[in-house]
């Protein structure tokens, strides 16, 4: 008598799929249905409400600073956190009082001096593209808002004015932006004032089940995004030092505010190194070929002493950031919220991927790649 055969994988699969009750599809199909709107819902929030989230976004990672660096001197010099938290917030005033009153004059005239100088640069700049078939060529395929013939713009510093004119409509109200820095200061210093008020706070918006898993889940965000601010501090002080001292070397003038201006660019990976180097490599140009070789070669060694040396130390002790996920939140976030979206798609990303990876199970050794 010949043994029936035993059924395939793929025929358990169709008949444990026939034998699926109609509750279970039910079931399934809801869930799918509730994600979805879920999505929806937050999709449709982020686009209404997106300059209110950049500014809650921006407060909540300011009050991670304060945060961390209070529980730095609770750990160190023993004080309670509230004493902690006056004396850096005391700490904080104190620098920006010192530095306005000491070098305020001196940073405005070096602003304006910069200003100045790269609007003549780029008169220059203009005028020798328009001397030539390559340059107006160039010029025509350019977009207005890069100072291209396309939409009639004749300035190449169009750029600037869009990106200033993005800025100062972060909130779109009265306020402006200085308004908003003081919101976002005045916010950021209430939340780290009383951290568990409105962590519980938004606590109570999940459903009971699951709080636990909700709290672990914020712990570890705003670890990560304390760990974040941390490391790209350590590289921004780092790129902006090696970038001013090495142009000071060169001879390029306004050698202190480029070396800020990269600095502060680091801020945003990838992107920021392209946005620090423009205006030195504008001023080199009208220094010559060689002093315009020499800044590039300076910022191209200071981006690969920063990405193959800095990253990698700070990765190590702070968060780890895949560079296509980086660049790829920065189109996101930056075509969604302009460009305060720009400036946070990075801490955004890794809070994101925080909560993304407390989410879901690690891979075992036999299921990686």
């Amino acid at each position: 008598m010949t043994p029936e055969p035993s059924p395939s994988s793929e025929d358990s699969l169709a008949i444990q799929t026939s034998d699926a009750s109609p509750a279970e599809w039910l079931g399934s199909i809801t869930h799918i249905l509730r994600l979805t709107v879920t999505l929806a819902v937050i999709a449709l929030v982020v686009w209404l409400l997106g300059d209110v989230l950049t500014v809650v976004f921006a407060a909540a990672l300011f009050a991670v600073v304060l945060h961390g660096l209070s529980r730095i001197l609770v750990k160190h010099l023993h004080l309670r956190y509230g004493w902690a938290l006056s004396a850096v917030t005391l700490g904080l005033i104190l620098a920006v009082v010192l530095l306005v009153w000491g070098s305020g004059p001196a940073i405005v005239n070096e602003a304006s001096r910069l200003q100045d100088a790269l609007g003549q640069q780029e008169k220059q700049l203009r005028a020798t593209l328009e001397g030539s078939p390559t340059g107006q060529m160039i010029l025509n395929y350019l977009p207005a808002s890069l100072g291209g013939h396309q939409g009639g713009s004749n300035s190449l510093a169009s750029l600037g004015s869009r990106i200033a004119g993005s800025m100062t409509g972060i909130v779109g109200s009265a306020f402006g932006i200085v308004g908003t820095i003081v919101v976002i200061l005045i916010a950021g210093l209430y939340f780290a004032m009383s951290p568990s008020l409105y962590a519980n706070g938004a606590l109570r918006l999940i459903p009971v089940t699951q709080r636990k898993r909700a709290r672990a889940l914020m712990l570890s965000a705003g670890h990560t995004l304390w760990a974040w601010v941390a490391g790209q501090a350590l590289d921004m002080l780092v790129v902006g030092v090696l970038s001013g001292v090495g142009l000071w070397f060169i001879g390029v003038p306004l050698a202190l505010a480029l070396g800020v201006l990269a600095g502060l660019c680091n801020f945003i990976p990838y992107i920021g190194a392209i946005m620090g180097a423009v205006p030195a490599l504008l001023l080199a140009l009208s220094l010559g070929t060689r002093e315009t070789i020499m800044v590039a070669a300076l910022y191209s060694v200071i981006q690969f002493f920063e990405g193959n040396v800095m990253a990698p130390i700070i990765q190590r002790h702070a968060v780890q950031m895949p560079p296509a996920i980086t660049i790829l939140s920065q189109t996101l976030f930056g075509a969604i919220l302009g460009f305060p979206g720009l400036i946070f798609a990075s801490p955004i990303t890794a809070a994101l991927l925080a909560i993304f990876d407390g989410l879901t199970p690690q891979l075992k050794d036999d299921e990686r790649v």
